[in-house]
């Protein structure tokens, strides 16, 4: 059996700046991650690192009574 080794590759300035910019637009991760060809944990894990929220489901907003 062949084990297949993995590299890993650094984070250029653009995907940093598409990461962001998705997030923005309430993108989900699955789609982002797969944007900017990376798993989806790796996507994740680089938005915890720079603060980046991908919570992409709207917001509830309370209508005043």
């Amino acid at each position: 059996m062949v084990v297949k080794k993995l590299k890993r590759r650094e984070w250029t300035a653009q995907e940093v700046r598409e990461l962001k910019s998705l997030a923005r637009q309430k993108t989900p991760a699955t789609q982002i991650a797969r944007k900017l060809k990376r798993t989806e944990g790796a996507t994740r894990q680089k938005a915890l690192t720079l603060s980046v929220s991908l919570n992409s489901r709207p917001s509830k907003r309370k209508t005043p009574k």
